[in-house]
């Protein structure tokens, strides 16, 4: 391996440790993107917490389509989002769009996240995928802009710091499946329903569809699956590994808070880590890869939480992380 792969290697790993804002997304290159384009535009409004009750903290932004929420007591460190626009079956329209760029922003600057769930509040549907009757009233333009930054927004979500769990219940089709895809976990009750139905409409998906569906399920089936259009059902993407976990119908989410009270146990800066690795490490070739866990393992020798969780081993109690 030449010295130029190690110390692109040695690289990424500083930079997934590094904290700015509070967080460093430096090497993702996607964070820059959205938070140019996005934040700095005073139209996507102010984001604003707001106590509701004593578990949890409700975004309140521009959308009241997309609500975000931060779990409290024992599940402090999760956070939600919450899709709500059941007249379009949570079709992604203007609005929608808006909302879950302010949520995602919002939870890529809160310092005490450690995982978050994106599910819906709209029975027996995820997202239908685009909204197509705002989609017929624009104009060319307006479509290029629309579909480029949904797959920023999707491309943003992907690269958050911390695991990403997507609670599917119903319909995920179109964009709605592509912002699953972004997830790095997804669970589906039985009678889901997903697909890609966009060649039928004589497109194809363009919110990154086309590049994490073969990366999840292998090139073959991503084809079979785009070219024909196809609706999937849950228990075929459980089998074909487009989903981690298919369970019964109407569980979907209790699976993703339990999976997600999992995750939340363990060390912040070890989870921020471990996905740098996985992430950035599928890309290079093995031996890169294997330098680059290295050095994101390296980062976590001199930190507090992995003193906490030795000396919590040696007592025999439960470690008390602070993403120190």
């Amino acid at each position: 391996m030449t010295v130029g792969f190690v110390a692109i290697a040695k690289s990424i790993g500083q930079q997934c440790l590094k904290r700015s804002k509070p967080y460093c997304h430096s090497y993702f290159s996607s964070y820059e993107l959205f938070h140019r384009k996005f934040t700095s535009n005073s139209k996507y409004g102010v984001q604003k917490w707001q106590l509701q009750s004593h578990r949890t903290l409700i975004l309140q932004s521009a959308s009241e389509s997309v609500k975000l929420e931060r779990l409290s007591d024992s599940d402090s460190g999760i956070l939600e989002v919450k899709l709500d626009r059941p007249e379009t079956r949570n079709a992604i329209g203007k609005d929608m769009l808006r909302g879950l760029q302010q949520a995602l922003e919002a939870v890529s600057n809160e310092r005490s996240a450690n995982v978050l769930m994106i599910s819906s509040s709209v029975p027996k549907v995820f997202c239908a995928g685009a909204d197509l009757k705002e989609r017929k009233t624009m104009i060319l333009s307006e479509v290029q802009d629309f579909v480029n930054t949904l797959r920023s927004t999707l491309s943003f979500l992907e690269a958050l710091h911390i695991p990403t769990i997507a609670a599917i219940e119903g319909t995920a089709l179109g964009g709605g499946l592509e912002m699953a895809m972004s997830c790095d976990i997804r669970i589906c009750g039985e009678d889901a329903v997903l697909g890609l139905p966009e060649t039928g409409l004589a497109i194809i998906p363009g919110a990154g569809g086309t590049q994490r569906l073969p990366r999840l399920v292998g090139k073959s089936i991503a084809k079979d699956i785009i070219f024909t259009g196809r609706k999937i059902s849950g228990k075929d993407a459980g089998s074909i590994g487009l989903v981690n976990y298919c369970v019964p119908a109407g569980e979907a989410r209790l699976k993703a808070l339990e999976l997600a009270r999992d995750i939340n146990q363990k060390g912040p800066l070890a989870l921020r880590m471990a996905k740098c690795a996985i992430d950035k490490g599928v890309e290079l070739d093995t031996e890169s890869g294997l330098a680059l866990e290295w050095d994101c393992y390296e980062q976590l020798l001199d930190t507090k939480d992995r003193l906490e969780g030795l000396a919590a081993f040696a007592e025999r109690r439960k470690p008390r992380y602070k993403g120190e």
